[in-house]
C-alpha cells in the first residue's frame, strides 16, 4: 500500500512538472490539443495537459531579415546590385504558426521578387535618388502579402544600389565636373559681388565727398554773406555820420557867408545843425557881418 502511494505521488509530481509552462514577456503560446488549435496563453506561468497538449512558443518582438544582394535590371537596361533589410513583427501568433511554414524564407523570396519589380519600373537616375519611394513601395507590397500570415511589415530599407563599375566611374567624373562647375560659378559670383560692392563703395564715397564739399561751400558762402552784411551795416553807419557832418558844413557855409549876426536859442535845432553845441548856458550870438547894398 505504501509503495502504491509513493508511486502515485511520483506520478503526480511528474504530471505537475510536465504541465507547468512559463511564457516570457516577449512571447505568446499557442496550445494544440490532440493536434488541433485549442488556445493562446499569455506570458507567465501556465498549465497544460501533458501528452494531450502541445505548446508552440511564438516570439512577437520586432525582427530583421537581410535580403541578400541581387542583380536587377532597371528600366533603361542598366544592371544594378541591390540589397535590402526587412523589419517585421508577429501580430497574430495563430496565423504565423499555421499559415506559413518558414516565414523568413517566404519573406525573403517575396522581397527579392518585388524588389526586382519596383526597381525595374525606374531608370538608373530615378533609382539612385528615389530610395525612399522604393522603400515605401516595397513595404506596402510586402505588408499586403504578409497580412494573411499574421505578420506586420514595419519597415523596409534598401541599403545600397550599386551600378556597374564603368557607369560608376562615369558618374563619378560627371559629379566631379558638376562640382567644379558649381565652384567656378560660385567663384565668379563672388568676384562679381565683390566688384559691385567696391563700385558702390566708391560711388558712396564720391557722393559723401561731393555733399561735404557742397555743405562746405554753403557754409563758406553764408559766412561771407554775413561778413559782407556786417561790413555794409558798419559802412552805412559810418557814412551816415559823415554825411550829417558834411551837411552841417554846407548849411554853415550858406548861413554864414554874408557875415550876418543871428541870435539863436541854446536849445534850438539850428545849433546842432551849425555844430555850435559847445556852449549851452546862454543863447548863442552869432556875429555875422552882413553887407548892405549901400556899403557896396
Amino acid at each position: 500500500m505504501t509503495a502504491v502511494f509513493v508511486f502515485c505521488s511520483i506520478l503526480a509530481i511528474i504530471f505537475l512538472v510536465s504541465s507547468a509552462k512559463i511564457i516570457r514577456q516577449y512571447e505568446k503560446g499557442v496550445v494544440l490539443r490532440l493536434g488541433k488549435f485549442h488556445s493562446i496563453i499569455e506570458p507567465g506561468l501556465n498549465l497544460v495537459i501533458p501528452f494531450l497538449d502541445t505548446l508552440i512558443v511564438v516570439d512577437v518582438r520586432e525582427r530583421v531579415i537581410n535580403v541578400e544582394p541581387q542583380k536587377v535590371i532597371t528600366k533603361d537596361n542598366v544592371t544594378v546590385t541591390v540589397d535590402a533589410v526587412i523589419y517585421y513583427k508577429v501580430v497574430d501568433p495563430v496565423k504565423a504558426t499555421f499559415e506559413v511554414e518558414d516565414f523568413n524564407a517566404a519573406a525573403t523570396t517575396l522581397a527579392q521578387t518585388n524588389l526586382r519589380n519596383v526597381v525595374g519600373e525606374k531608370t538608373l537616375d530615378e533609382t539612385l535618388v528615389a530610395k525612399d519611394v522604393i522603400n515605401s513601395s516595397l513595404r506596402d507590397v510586402l505588408d499586403e502579402a504578409t497580412n494573411n500570415w499574421g505578420v506586420k511589415i514595419t519597415r523596409v530599407e534598401v541599403q545600397k544600389i550599386d551600378p556597374p563599375p564603368e557607369i560608376a566611374e562615369a558618374m563619378s567624373l560627371q559629379m566631379k565636373a558638376e562640382r567644379e562647375k558649381r565652384a567656378s560659378i560660385l567663384s565668379s559670383e563672388g568676384i562679381k559681388q565683390s566688384q559691385i560692392l567696391e563700385a558702390e563703395g566708391r560711388r558712396n564715397a564720391e557722393i559723401l565727398k561731393a555733399e561735404g564739399e557742397a555743405k562746405a561751400k554753403i557754409i563758406k558762402a553764408e559766412a561771407e554773406a554775413q561778413a559782407i552784411q556786417k561790413v555794409a551795416e558798419a559802412a552805412n553807419a559810418f557814412f551816415d555820420e559823415k554825411a550829417k557832418a558834411w551837411r552841417r558844413l554846407e548849411v554853415s557855409s550858406v548861413v554864414l557867408k554874408d557875415n550876418t549876426k543871428f541870435i539863436i536859442p541854446a536849445n534850438s535845432e539850428i545849433v546842432s545843425v551849425l555844430n555850435l553845441e559847445g556852449d549851452s548856458k546862454a543863447d548863442q550870438v552869432i556875429p555875422i557881418q552882413k553887407r548892405n547894398k549901400r556899403d557896396s
